[in-house]
């Protein structure tokens, strides 16, 4: 292409003000797009409550960057991943891209836009690409796609209108039966999917999705300088600092990681040991998971000490003090952007064995495994490197950097810049006129 490739990035939160993984990688997309030679990123985020609308118009600012733009949107449907306000969309969202015109729509999540701004989109303009990044199972699982089984926490192999029945009995199948109809014709009318692991990928093609259509790129993130390794009192002090930094939520594993805390023999623990928290949003989660956790961390008593909520900016100072990061999720996870943050920070990684996490952290090399939910086999893995302090000097050295954010970019560019010469052959028109048939 002759001319500047645009791109709008759209995003379910803007960093600033919702601090999640996906967040953070769209961000970190529409920054390394801007790095690129050729290539021009504006950044749509949507807002919502407690921000309060301005005005008439759903599209503000607040003082962002002057490529960012928010997009407010309240009237969300979490069944069918649908926003009941088209007429903001029609209003205000259709004539701020029509302004724009970009040669590539990538939306990071529709959680909050809706399907239907997927819909206006694609009718609106109908010589652009879009592409659609999976960050989890949403489309999938009404479990806020996790694909865990309610309420035993049993990982979910598969999906269908009849098993998540059994996690949601009032709901009926019939009504699990057009919820997937209504996302498989909506996301028919993307170009192209991007998930960041192959294990997420594949869940996708087993539920439908055409695997050409599909590509694995991963999310990269913006590397400041690297925090160093935390400076050790006496030559022989150990290297015995475990933090978690995430969402307090059950599926993060936390209350398994606190278990497996207490689990380790007193003699191994020491005197120094301890686990680092770093995590917020607790006071929303069940009242029996709040329950439940508290009582481990009281249990758990001096080997735990619990430090909040923190900002991502933050991380290089809090790496300071870390010497191995834990993620015990009981989910299948996709790619953590903590797992790159250790990585780029070059801390060993101690995780579950499922998943996007097991993918991103090689067994021996960026970290360990261990079984997930299990607090013992956990504990396990804690005892042997309190007791082998070669482990972690071992693992430091072979730990891989994780994926720059213009290095990530410049792979979804060459995607876009694929997909706009198939869009504007023969071929690539007649797809688009079938897709587009299936949601009529």
């Amino acid at each position: 292409m002759s001319e500047r490739l645009r791109v709008l990035v759209v995003s379910h939160g803007h960093p600033a003000m919702s601090l999640g993984g996906a967040e953070i990688a769209s961000h970190s997309l529409h920054k390394g797009l801007n790095t690129l030679p050729g290539v021009e990123s504006i950044y749509l985020a949507r807002v919502g409550h407690p921000v309060p609308r301005h005005g008439a118009s759903a599209l503000m600012s607040l003082r962002l960057a002057v490529d960012e733009v928010l997009f407010h949107a309240d009237d969300y449907d979490h069944f069918f991943l649908s926003n009941g306000d088209t007429e903001a969309i029609r209003r205000d969202l259709l004539r701020f891209i029509g302004d724009l015109s970009p040669h590539v729509i990538h939306f990071h999540h529709l959680i909050g836009m809706g399907m239907e701004a997927l819909y206006a989109l694609r009718e609106a303009l109908p010589e652009a690409v879009i592409v659609v990044t999976f960050h989890e199972y949403l489309s999938l699982c009404h479990n806020h796609g996790q694909m865990v089984k309610r309420p035993s926490a049993q990982l979910c192999n598969s999906s269908s209108p009849i098993s998540c029945h059994g996690c949601f009995p009032d709901i009926p199948v019939s009504r699990f039966l057009r919820r997937e109809e209504f996302l498989r014709g909506m996301l028919g009318l993307a170009d192209a999917f991007i998930s960041p692991s192959m294990f997420l990928a594949n869940r996708y093609v087993e539920w439908g999705i055409d695997a050409e259509k599909l590509s694995v790129i991963d999310n990269g993130i913006v590397m400041g300088e690297a925090a160093p390794v935390r400076d050790l009192p006496v030559p022989s002090a150990r290297r015995n600092r475990f933090a978690y930094f995430g969402q307090m939520t059950p599926f993060k594993g936390i209350d398994v990681l606190v278990d497996a805390v207490s689990r380790v023999p007193e003699e191994i623990w020491g005197e120094d040991s301890c686990l680092m928290i770093f995590g917020g949003n607790l006071e929303r989660q069940p009242a029996e998971f709040q329950e439940r956790l508290k009582k481990l961390i009281d249990d758990a008593g001096r080997r735990v000490r619990f430090y909040g909520a923190y900002q991502n900016a933050d991380m290089p100072r809090l790496m300071r003090s870390v010497d191995w990061v834990v993620l015990p999720s009981i989910w299948w996870e996709n790619s953590p952007v903590v797992i790159q943050e250790a990585l780029h920070h070059r801390r060993p990684i101690i995780c579950s064995d499922i998943g996007g996490m097991a993918e991103k952290v090689q067994d021996g090399r960026d970290g360990l495994h261990f079984r997930a939910g299990s607090a013992q086999d956990l504990a396990d893995r804690l005892s042997d490197v309190l007791v082998k302090p070669e482990a972690w000097d071992r693992l430091h050295a072979t730990l891989r950097p994780p994926t720059g954010h213009a290095e990530s970019a410049r792979a979804h560019a060459d995607l876009y810049r694929r997909l706009l010469k198939d869009r504007r052959s023969p071929l690539g028109a007649a797809q688009y006129e079938a897709a587009a048939q299936a949601v009529v």
